[in-house]
């Protein structure tokens, strides 16, 4: 007899209890004397009987609130997809009494992570998906959500001192070695490659992007040691005018460099400069699928982009505590993600989810 034609009548009548005293053992509830437990539990055995755990969790009938914590962001980014995906699986949910709130912090802001931070545990959620800030900052607020018995994941980041009950992103490292192994297919004969980066009062955006970076120049110092890696610095939070002096300064005085990597979603801002002023002999290497990138891929400014899958990320973190809150399950604590090439000829046929 299969699991799902066994009924709770079957499981008193085989442990020679009442069908009330079943019921209270499949969901945990108190008054069942320790001997009629154990009658329960070996019919249990001997029928190999499964519970279902999703209709007792639909029948247990409790609310859960999710926190995402992530940084403030532009429109187009990185973090836009991610947030699309916690919507979509808290959706998908939703039949589980499942509700979600986002909240931002100021990157770079200790003030604004700990005032965010501090918010959520007022409200004393179920669940949590941080994008962690700092190190010191994010282990006091990770010390809290343990002493309070609240199961976080992290995103992008792997802090594994933290302790969190998973983490989704890739090997930042890794991905950064893969970059310059693939930029070196084309740029090997070079003498200087660009690095364009964001930085906002000297921090660079992530530790994932920080990583990123020590990964790509690891591989470079190992193979082409000779080539010189010129970083330019496109401030965050600047208007597009300032980003075209700064990027026509630069080719003006380094014309022999034909080859630029970023290790954020923003080589567009290069990409669409080079396309205004037609400059076809430099091709960017960057991060993430988001469409003003896409349209430069296509386009020709951008010769390679590393999908992150950051909706499937976002989609993934709300599954998981899904499954590991409501349903109790036991889940994968590290989860890195594929680093994958797009080019024009193969970027209409990138699947943001698998789900």
């Amino acid at each position: 007899m299969g699991t799902e034609n066994i009924r709770i009548k079957d499981i008193a009548e085989r442990a020679g209890v009442s069908v009330g005293t079943v019921d209270r053992v499949l969901h945990n509830r108190p008054n069942v004397s320790q001997s009629a437990r154990e009658k329960v539990e070996k019919a249990l055995a001997e029928m190999n009987y499964e519970p279902n755990v999703y209709a007792s969790a639909l029948a247990y009938n409790k609310d859960y609130t999710f926190y995402c914590i992530m940084p403030k962001h532009e429109s187009e980014a990185y973090w836009e997809e991610i947030e699309e995906g916690v919507r979509a699986a808290t959706h998908k949910r939703r039949d589980f009494h499942i509700s979600l709130r986002i909240l931002y912090y100021e990157r770079f802001n200790t003030p604004s992570f700990v005032k965010t931070t501090q918010e959520c545990l007022e409200a004393n959620p179920d669940g949590v998906i941080v994008v962690p800030s700092k190190l010191e900052d994010t282990q006091h607020f990770a010390d809290e959500l343990h002493e309070r018995n609240i199961p976080f994941i992290l995103l992008d980041s792997y802090m594994p001192d933290l302790r969190p009950l998973a983490f989704f992103g890739q090997d930042s490292f890794q991905s950064g070695y893969f970059t310059a192994r693939m930029m070196m297919l084309l740029a090997s004969n070079e003498e200087e490659i660009m690095l364009m980066k964001q930085l906002k009062d000297g921090h660079i955006g992530s530790k994932q992007q920080s990583n990123r970076e020590t990964g790509f120049r690891h591989y470079m110092r190992d193979h082409f040691p000779k080539i010189k890696i010129t970083e330019v610095n496109l401030p965050m939070g600047e208007p597009k005018e300032s980003y075209d002096k700064i990027l026509e300064d630069f080719f003006q005085e380094h014309p022999h460099v034909h080859h630029c990597i970023t290790f954020n979603s923003k080589a567009h801002i290069v990409g669409q400069f080079l396309l205004r002023t037609n400059r076809r002999n430099v091709q960017i290497m960057g991060y993430d699928m988001v469409p003003k990138n896409a349209e430069c891929v296509r386009r020709g400014s951008i010769s390679f982009l590393v999908a992150q899958h950051a909706y499937m990320q976002g989609y993934a973190c709300i599954e998981t505590l899904f499954q590991a809150i409501v349903l109790k399950k036991e889940v994968t604590p590290v989860n890195y993600m594929p680093i994958e090439l797009l080019t024009r000829e193969n970027i209409d046929f990138y699947r943001r989810t698998n789900f």
